[in-house]
């Protein structure tokens, strides 16, 4: 058994790797298990520098409270601000084992105005959604994304494109 633990204890982000990592390795059996382990970035990352360093933290901080499992995935959402002044929200994926890592961004998309003005007040994209959505912790549901694709794309679905394309590394080890 390959036991992979995501850096998280979020039925979203636990769903979408367990259908990456079998979609990828179909003869491959595994344990999954979720973990609170920090980002040591801001709550709501705010650059896309900032994400993709805290989806390494997460991953980092799951290897270090479980090390001897096989893999370690952080996912890391985060937003950031063109020029033109519209708010992008997307997510990195950061994946290691013990000799190996992989690591890719999903696609973005544009915040509206009520949200990107919340956000601006200090509040988290998940809570700001919630407020916006009249709904209660959209974040461990559909999330953002599917509430804006009216759920053509739910947050899981979102994720897990990235996933696997973070782990081209892993199944070509001999292009890495």
């Amino acid at each position: 058994m390959i036991k992979v633990v995501i850096a998280s204890q979020n039925p979203v982000k636990i769903k979408c790797t367990e259908k990456a990592f079998q979609e990828v390795f179909k003869n491959e059996s595994f344990i999954f298990s979720g973990i609170n382990v920090p980002s040591n970035v801001a709550d709501q990352p705010m650059t896309d520098s900032e994400t993709l360093e805290g989806a390494r933290n997460r991953a980092k901080n799951a290897q270090s409270a479980d090390p001897k499992a096989d893999y370690w995935v952080g996912i890391e959402g985060g937003i950031s601000e063109t020029k033109a002044g519209e708010m992008l929200a997307f997510a990195w994926i950061s994946i290691i084992s013990n000799d190996q890592k992989g690591e890719s961004r999903t696609a973005t998309f544009t915040l509206p105005p009520k949200i990107v003005e919340l956000i601006h007040q200090g509040i988290e994209l998940g809570l700001a959604d919630d407020m916006v959505f009249k709904r209660s912790n959209s974040k461990q549901s559909n999330g953002a994304v599917g509430i804006l694709t009216h759920d053509l794309i739910d947050r899981s679905e979102y994720y897990r494109p990235a996933i696997v394309l973070a782990l081209i590394p892993f199944i070509n080890p001999e292009l890495y």
